[in-house]
């Protein structure tokens, strides 16, 4: 949840500043998490019913041409990919066991996920960026 620095201070961050200019919020990572979930969602909802793709793409800031990851020459954003998913049980860690604790979902609770895929290539190398990381990124930019 948002929070007002306004009301206490972290320990040696200083943040109690009476400067209008200084009021940002931090959000907790499950916070950022739905909230990178609903913004994921509703790009590719938008995407999807978009009639020019590439203006989509455009006004949205994706993109067209990124460096590569190796250091060789860049790649162009030649394909978008959709990959629907459906969460249908949770695992994680058991207490004192190497076995995870696996919690299968009722119907009601099973959810659907789609998310988009950038490709990119180059004469020597396919790259693709999650829609995930690039929004990710950019929210960690709009909040500096």
């Amino acid at each position: 949840m948002p929070h007002d620095h306004s009301t206490h201070d972290h320990p040696g961050h200083g943040h109690n500043h009476a400067e209008s200019d200084h009021l940002h919020s931090h959000l907790h990572p499950a916070d950022e998490a739905a909230d990178l979930q609903i913004i994921t969602d509703q790009f590719v909802d938008g995407f999807v019913q978009a009639k020019d793709k590439m203006a989509y793409l455009r006004i949205a800031g994706v993109p067209l041409e990124i460096n590569a990851p190796d250091g060789g020459p860049s790649m162009k954003l030649v394909d978008v990919t959709l990959t629907t998913e459906w969460q249908v049980g949770t695992a994680s860690p058991s207490f004192g066991s190497r076995e995870l604790s696996y919690l299968p979902y009722p119907g009601e609770m099973v959810t659907e996920r789609t998310n988009m895929g950038l490709v990119y290539v180059s004469l020597t190398a396919k790259h693709i960026t999650d829609l995930r990381d690039l929004m990710r990124s950019k929210m960690d930019t709009e909040n500096s």
